[in-house]
């Protein structure tokens, strides 16, 4: 993997994550809103079940 590889996959996060502020900015208030009344235990699970999801689509995308 080079470089250029993991800069390109910078920027479609920052473009994906930039994407529902600028669309919809009330949904995304409500989002964060949300997480932030989340206790530790849940917000935990969630960030371990979205970084697995990205692993087992980047072994499926590489593969």
């Amino acid at each position: 993997m080079a470089w250029s590889d993991l800069l390109a996959g910078f920027a479609f996060f920052l473009i994906i994550e930039g994407l529902l502020p600028f669309v919809r900015p009330n949904a995304w208030r409500r989002g964060i809103s949300i997480l932030s009344k989340m206790q530790d235990g849940q917000l935990r699970r969630t960030g371990f079940i979205i970084v697995v999801a990205g692993l087992v689509l980047l072994y499926l995308v590489r593969a």
